[in-house]
């Protein structure tokens, strides 16, 4: 079994550039103990605890389409859902390496891969 460390992602709106321009295809990055601990320094962290996730994503989506860098400014301007998309991918990415258990079939005993949910999804 490979760790899968980058993901590829389609936003569900896509970032809208002021000139109109859309993007919605990018990639994130598994993160690193320091992209956790790194923004608790962050002085808008610390005013809002909330703008954590804004940082955090910054640091770990490594591609948005053609938007070079992506700056906590960036992840300030998208839409909500796709906030909450980039946050439900993150979770996947960074509890298990995904978010897929390796199982056997107790009858035929084949290997195969589940999709697991998160706690309180159905």
């Amino acid at each position: 079994m490979t760790l899968t460390t980058e993901i590829p992602l389609t936003l569900p709106h896509g970032y809208l550039e002021a000139d109109g321009t859309l993007h919605r295809e990018g990639v994130m990055r598994m993160a690193t103990a320091y992209d956790e601990i790194a923004p608790l320094k962050d002085p808008r962290v610390q005013a809002n605890p909330g703008y954590l996730v804004v940082i955090l994503l910054s640091r770990v989506v490594t591609r948005l389409g053609d938007v070079d860098p992506i700056t906590p400014k960036v992840i300030e301007g998208l839409f909500a859902g796709d906030l909450a998309y980039l946050q439900d991918q993150y979770r996947r990415l960074n509890e298990n390496g995904h978010g897929r258990l390796a199982v056997a079939c107790p009858h035929c005993q084949g290997e195969f891969e589940v999709e697991t949910a998160a706690s309180g999804e159905v």
